[in-house]
């Protein structure tokens, strides 16, 4: 039986148990996995800053380039107190899952600093993010590595390190995805990764033969990412009965307004206190009842502490990660599905390769192209990993790494970076 300590598994290590139990029944040969499992590259870079009181403090960033055989590495970069190598190194490699399984050009990559943004004023937040990419800046680029927002990063932050950037190479908008508009940014980005759960929702829901407005959903985290989910899924009829975020959960059986909610997170700086619902403590959002659990914060948020008390029957991965490897093969048995993070939350990547586009052609896309294009991609996605599950009987994490792991081993051949020897 998993336990608590469950909870502590690290990205990589979670990465690594989710490739291998895929490369076993594709019965790939060791040396072929080692190549598939080493990161390219990996930076790790000390930011010295000067704080709003005068003195200086050393934060330290990384990142990692996992693999660029299908194409220029992708990936975001998280400003995150519980930010490592290793984190960051499993982060990488779900990228470059990710993308193969969405059938992008791209490759993996993750970055990361390890502070607090929460107690950093804006100033200093640009001050650390400069010298970051001063550290960085050689390894990325339109053509080597593209970094875009995740955890406590967001537009403004991918506009600071598009003009840092600039400063040195010229202008290059290509550098970075995620931005603002009038920084050459793609409209639909902001809710691109949250549009593309909700389209996975939706998707399942059809296959479960059963409309929206009968299902209920509780969204962990209140991040970008779970904002937008529970704001698309709610405009579709979906009846989201709880939210949380890192202060408070909020619960209403009949269903909450989600704009209400996000204005009085906006205003306020979190969700405690939100009259719309019942106030309890945020960890009782991922057990309370409900049809769909969408975890849309951080990783192993489920675990052997909390298995026995989940009261769903389908989990949505939004977040990277946030089912402990240990413990997804007891919900498989106790009859809950799980949807895997590199299929669930690939609409953000999906709409950066759009952003990506763009700028390299100099000209930016109407949003309907956008959506459309976007819902292309995730019905493709969804439609091929459901069927490789049930005409092989395997769970659906296993089936989208063996589309996605096969998807980067051909490359590799047909590039002539990975020899086979037998």
């Amino acid at each position: 039986m998993a336990n608590s300590s469950d909870s502590g598994t690290d990205c990589h290590k979670a990465s690594i148990m989710q490739f291998d139990r895929a490369a076993d029944i594709m019965e790939l040969d060791g040396e072929l996995r080692q190549w598939l499992n080493t990161s390219f590259r990996e930076l790790s870079v000390r930011i010295p800053v000067r704080m709003d009181d005068g003195n200086v403090r050393v934060f330290s960033g990384y990142r990692v380039q996992h693999s660029n055989v299908r194409g220029p590495h992708k990936g975001g970069l998280r400003y995150h107190p519980s930010v490592s190598l290793e984190d960051v190194r499993g982060l990488a490699a779900w990228m470059t899952w990710k993308c193969a399984l969405l059938d992008l050009p791209l490759g993996g990559a993750k970055g990361g600093i390890t502070c607090n943004p929460k107690e950093m004023s804006l100033a200093e937040q640009e001050r650390m993010t400069r010298e970051y990419i001063h550290g960085i800046g050689d390894l990325i680029g339109p053509t080597k590595d593209i970094p875009a927002p995740d955890i406590n990063t967001n537009a403004r932050i991918m506009g600071w390190i598009m003009d840092e950037y600039s400063k040195r190479q010229g202008y290059s908008p290509g550098v970075v995805t995620g931005k603002p508009l009038e920084l050459g940014g793609s409209p639909g980005r902001e809710d691109a990764t949250g549009k593309g759960v909700s389209i996975i929702v939706g998707r399942w829901a059809e296959k479960e033969n059963r409309p929206l407005h009968q299902i209920s959903a509780a969204v962990q985290g209140f991040g970008n990412v779970g904002y937008h989910t529970a704001l698309h899924l709610s405009r579709l009829g979906c009846r989201i009965v709880a939210v949380s975020d890192s202060t408070a959960g909020i619960i209403n059986e009949d269903g909450l307004d989600i704009q209400a909610a996000g204005r009085h997170k906006k205003n306020s700086g979190s969700l405690s206190g939100f009259a719309g619902g019942e106030t309890v403590d945020q960890g009782e959002v991922l057990t309370c009842k409900c049809d769909y659990l969408i975890p849309a914060a951080l990783q192993t948020v489920i675990h052997g502490g909390n298995l026995e008390k989940l009261q769903t029957r389908v989990i949505f991965e939004a977040a990277n990660g946030p089912v402990c490897p240990y413990t997804e093969p007891l919900l498989l048995e106790r009859g809950i599905t799980v949807l895997p993070d590199i299929l669930v939350n690939g609409g953000g990547v999906s709409v950066s390769y759009f952003e990506w586009v763009q700028n390299i052609q100099h000209f930016q896309w109407k949003d309907e192209i956008i959506q459309m294009e976007l819902q292309a991609i995730m019905h493709r996605a969804f439609d091929k990993v459901i069927a490789l599950a049930d005409e092989r009987n395997i769970s659906y994490r296993i089936a989208a790494y063996i589309l996605a792991i096969d998807k980067v081993v051909r490359a590799g051949h047909l590039r002539g970076i990975y020899q086979s020897q037998s």
